[in-house]
């Protein structure tokens, strides 16, 4: 490993892009190379952000011994497969979400992690909004009291996206949700019951033989008397991108807006009853930052609408975590530290989702997390 900057590869050029110059500008890292199998597109990307080193092959890539780190932003379906692949090639990892598809898939990188000793870090966004981020402060200041529930939710038109998108079931991407109810408390999921809604048009079934527009969930959380409720939905379901996210304490309360861009609800308890609600907009935790990257909170990598990925757009900008993201990773290395989430605690919030669908083909059935998840 370098003894001063860690040398950082980026695989995945579409929302991948937006991290270049985070890793660029961040005083632990040196943007070492990308990888994309479009030659042109990496091309592209490479002249615009003056990076030599362009791989089209990621196996290719592991082999170059200078890379310290690999961030993968490829298609889903990929994640796993190429963070074994990394790890296994010495290198540490950063994901984006989710962790696998399969509770098998999370299972071996849970065990490679513990062979190899490097590091994996599963780069769920909403943990690091500044809304998270905001609940989070006044939970750890106790302004909330004692948490009381959790809600979250992930509603999404995915018409119109590629490859593997189509009839996918709400709850294979689940992590949105199911990060920020188990994050804000540190928490663990021990089961989970959930239950399909509703009917995608029938053209869907058969790519995941899913019927399901809403998957809606419980998850108890293990060593405590708490539980959250989460909620999915991908097709056929009107609704505008919402990434939710409430807390419900002794104290105080957070509830979500119901349209985007709208302030969050804080309720104080013993108030006079008209006075109890009250609008608040989450303060940027930019000042958490090393300075130079402290304005991404606020701002994509693109200075125009029409160049940043949907995924930025259509999120409302993940609530300025990406710099967030970055920081954890290099300085969970840095340190020699375990980052938020680690390995098992990916594998958690990721089976949650997996074994939930589970549970909704049978009715409900209450089904454990398996014990590599757990602490």
């Amino acid at each position: 490993m370098s003894t001063s900057k860690m040398n950082i590869a980026i695989i995945g050029l579409g929302f991948g892009a937006e991290f270049i110059p985070i890793y660029q500008r961040h005083p632990y890292s040196n943007m070492y190379a990308i990888c994309q199998r479009n030659e042109e597109n990496l091309n592209k990307t490479g002249d615009a952000f003056g990076i030599e080193k362009r791989y089209t092959d990621f196996d290719e890539l592991l082999k170059d011994p200078d890379i310290d780190a690999v961030h993968i932003n490829t298609p889903i379906p990929d994640h796993a497969a190429q963070s074994l692949k990394a790890l296994k090639a010495g290198k540490h990892v950063a994901c984006t979400v989710p962790m696998a598809t399969t509770v098998g898939e999370c299972k071996q990188i849970v065990e490679a992690v513990k062979e190899t000793g490097l590091t994996y870090m599963m780069m769920e966004t909403v943990v690091y909004a500044r809304e998270f981020l905001f609940m989070k402060e006044l939970y750890e200041k106790g302004d909330m009291g004692k948490i009381q529930f959790l809600k979250a939710s992930h509603q999404q038109d995915m018409d119109g996206w590629p490859n593997y998108w189509p009839g996918l079931p709400p709850m294979f991407y689940a992590t949105h949700c199911v990060g920020p109810v188990l994050g804000l408390t540190r928490s663990e999921a021990e089961y989970v019951s959930c239950f399909g809604s509703g009917t995608i048009r029938e053209e869907l079934h058969g790519y995941y033989n899913s019927p399901y527009a809403i998957e809606s969930t419980h998850i108890k959380f293990r060593n405590s008397d708490l539980s959250a409720h989460v909620y999915r939905s991908l097709f056929d379901t009107a609704r505008q991108y919402r990434e939710s996210f409430e807390v419900y304490g002794t104290k105080k309360s957070v509830e979500w807006p119901l349209i985007e861009g709208h302030p969050l609800v804080v309720h104080t308890a013993k108030r006079p009853e008209p006075e109890i609600p009250e609008e608040m907009r989450s303060p940027d935790y930019a000042h958490l930052l090393p300075e130079p990257i402290q304005r991404f909170t606020t701002g994509g990598v693109y200075d125009t609408d029409e160049h940043q990925h949907l995924s930025f757009t259509q999120g409302a900008g993940h609530g300025g975590s990406h710099p967030h993201l970055v920081h954890e990773f290099l300085s969970a290395l840095v340190e020699k530290r375990e980052p938020f989430p680690n390995a098992r605690q990916s594998a958690n919030i990721t089976c949650v989702g997996i074994l939930a669908h589970e549970s909704a083909k049978k009715g409900g059935e209450i089904i454990r997390l398996p014990e590599f998840t757990l602490s």
